[in-house]
């Protein structure tokens, strides 16, 4: 027995396990979001007790088949194997059991009068705990840590002080309802229908795309378009990174995808490791802020503020381009401090794109124009993403012919996009218990109060909390997940303050998105660390400075809602008031990102530093005295600088 088992190859095993399970997610998830054409039989979408408890199996399975809960590799001892085997057996065979009670459960509820019993709360809590032990396992304490402090004050609450009592709870009514048996929350409730259900065809068409060979030639056409730039493969970076992340919606899987391509050329160019890491980082990061897909962060932003996706897509564009504008102009100064210069050619070894790879680059336009185009048109976000999904795999086999070759990659990029889903599936179900807890606890409407009595009714000062628990709750965390938990505990303070539903998400989604770059955990920065050779946490430190406009965006709009330029986010319809914003953030950007780099035609001292940073937020104060008067003297610094340079190179 002994001999045999060590000639089983449990790792392949292991692999191949997970791509299929991948695979029959993706499949599923197809099946269910088909948009409803009169031509063709659709079979979706399927029941929520059948298809919720089905998914969360099939993800827990998936991720358990790559990531076993006790690691042990092929050289380990026999017992530790079997051991790791028979625990990942034990836990699917836990979550399993109570998943199909979950099914039966709620046949039974849909039948009319029901009452749980003791065995509910313990299977609820069966279900919890294995959930809990997988997303451990993947993701790490952070986004773990947050569900148990959130189960232990469900439990305690009635001892807390102060505001934060709360009522003694009924255990097995409470636990059943709150943590399992329940549509609306708990993990099994709306926040996964939402991800299953809307989410996956973006994921699968992120998944297609790099699979097809799209997502390298837009990092190769866009590294030889910057090849006579000053920044050079860090515009490359920036651009690749920013389009490609709109639709993989991972920082991390963005950063390690185009990262070991851009940063070991951005090095090369001149530029510090920490730099090339953090210039990665910061553009992988803010994927998810541009649109049209902004890593589908943003279907979930409609079903909450019950905006219209395509809206959503249109109100943050304006803040999206003056993020990466800013990217960019941190590179220039950047490379003007250090003394680089344009490359003419030859210098630097930037391989000349293919007649190939530029004909790849439809097979990232035309599903991009097909999703606008679909959401113009009335289709759902899922409808239309599945229409996007379905051009790339004819125009793939037509255009590319190492595809026609080996068709059988389009099949694996749909079990990898499978994968990936079961890992995001995991870590919203996680978020799921929150949800319960919350909602069962009224702590955010708690915390709410808290805001407003700290700081007295004072709009910045709360924004400015809000922002610091923000960045707090989502270290660690994915995105998605850290946006949904923000969201539900900061979101009543945010309307309190006076904000449009649409605004409060908007500020909350920046700072998500924040926290990947965010010391001490930024775990976009060290990802590219990792890659770049340089100290993670001196790479996060680069990336908050080189991405430092991403924290004053979000302050922004939230006073000036204009920005976000749809009628839902409550700003003025004026246009002269939209420009004037756009002309004041826009000189504050370039003021703010010169002061940071201590650059901009020659070296800056600390008070022309400290007056830049100034000026550049006076512009932003909404009395109009004060940021014309800034904008004036914004405009005369520059000017001023600009002559003062030339003077000293005519001398010199």
């Amino acid at each position: 027995m002994t001999r045999l088992f060590s000639q089983f190859n449990e790792a392949n095993i292991r692999t191949q396990l997970s791509l299929a399970v991948g695979l029959l997610i993706a499949l599923l998830g197809i099946i269910n979001s088909m948009p409803n054409f009169s031509f063709v039989p659709r079979l979706g979408p399927f029941d929520y007790e059948y298809m919720h408890p089905g998914m969360l199996g099939l993800a827990a399975l998936a991720v358990l088949s790559r990531t076993p809960l006790l690691q042990a590799s092929p050289d380990s001892p026999l017992l530790l194997r079997l051991g790791s085997l028979l625990l990942d057996i034990l836990v699917m065979v836990g979550l399993g059991y109570a998943l199909y009670s979950y099914f039966l459960t709620m046949e039974q509820l849909k039948g009319g009068l029901f009452f749980f019993e003791n065995a509910h709360a313990w299977t609820a809590l069966l279900g919890t705990g294995a959930i809990l032990l997988i997303c451990l396992r993947f993701w790490g304490p952070a986004l773990t840590g947050v569900a148990i402090v959130a189960l232990l004050y469900f439990y305690t609450g009635h001892h807390w002080p102060g505001v934060f009592g709360i009522a003694p709870i009924n255990f097995i009514d409470s636990t059943a309802d709150t943590l399992w048996y329940n549509s609306a929350n708990g993990v099994l409730g709306t926040l996964l229908g939402i991800v299953i259900n809307t989410i996956l065809p973006f994921i699968l068409l992120g998944a297609l795309l790099e699979g097809s060979g799209a997502g390298g030639s837009l990092i190769k056409t866009s590294l030889y378009a910057f090849r006579h730039a000053r920044g050079g493969p860090a515009h490359a970076a920036i651009l690749s990174s920013g389009l490609f992340g709109s639709v993989s919606g991972s920082a991390v899987a963005n950063v390690v995808g185009t990262g070991v391509i851009t940063i070991p050329m951005i090095r090369r160019r001149g530029f510090s490791p920490t730099f090339a890491g953090a210039v990665e980082a910061t553009a992988s990061s803010g994927g998810q802020i541009m649109p049209p897909i902004m890593g589908a962060a943003a279907l979930v932003m409609a079903d909450f503020t019950g905006v219209s996706y395509l809206n959503i897509v249109i109100a943050a564009l304006i803040p999206a381009l003056f993020y990466y504008g800013s990217l960019f102009a941190a590179v220039v100064y950047e490379a003007r401090r250090l003394g680089i210069e344009n490359q003419p050619s030859g210098i630097e070894a930037v391989a000349v794109p293919t007649r190939q790879d530029y004909i790849n680059l439809i097979m990232v336009f035309v599903p991009l124009s097909i999703v606008v185009g679909a959401l113009i048109a009335g289709f759902s976000p899922a409808g239309a993403g599945v229409m996007a999904l379905f051009s790339v795999m004819p125009l793939s086999l037509t255009l590319n012919a190492a595809i026609r070759r080996r068709p059988l990659t389009l099949i694996r990029s749909l079990a990898a996009g499978g994968q990936s889903f079961s890992t995001l599936l995991i870590a919203v179900s996680v978020v799921g218990i929150i949800v319960g807890v919350l909602s069962a606890t009224g702590l955010p409407i708690k915390f709410a109060q808290l805001i407003s009595e700290s700081a007295d009714g004072n709009l910045l000062q709360s924004l400015l909390l809000a922002m610091a628990a923000a960045l707090v709750l989502g270290m660690g965390m994915p995105t998605l997940p850290a946006y949904l938990t923000i969201i539900l505990i900061m979101g009543p303070a945010m309307l309190r303050l006076g904000l449009e539903p649409l605004v409060a998400h908007m500020f909350v989604f920046y700072f998500g998105v924040a926290s990947a770059i965010t010391p001490p955990v930024a775990v976009a920065a060290f990802a590219a660390a990792a890659i770049s050779q340089a100290s993670p946490l001196k790479t996060a430190f680069e990336a908050t400075r080189i991405g430092l406009v991403i924290f004053i965006l979000p302050f922004t709009f939230a006073f000036y809602p204009q920005l976000l330029l749809i009628p839902e986010a409550g700003g003025s319809d004026s246009l002269f008031d939209l420009v004037s914003i756009i002309l004041r953030l826009g000189l504050a950007i370039l003021l703010i990102s010169s002061a940071l780099a201590r650059f901009d035609h020659s070296r800056l001292n600390l008070a022309a530093v400290l007056s830049r940073i100034a000026i550049a937020l006076a512009m932003l104060i909404t009395l109009p005295l004060i940021h014309w008067s800034a904008f004036a003297a914004g405009i005369a610094i520059l000017i001023i600088h600009r002559q003062q340079s030339l003077k000293k190179e005519a001398l010199a």
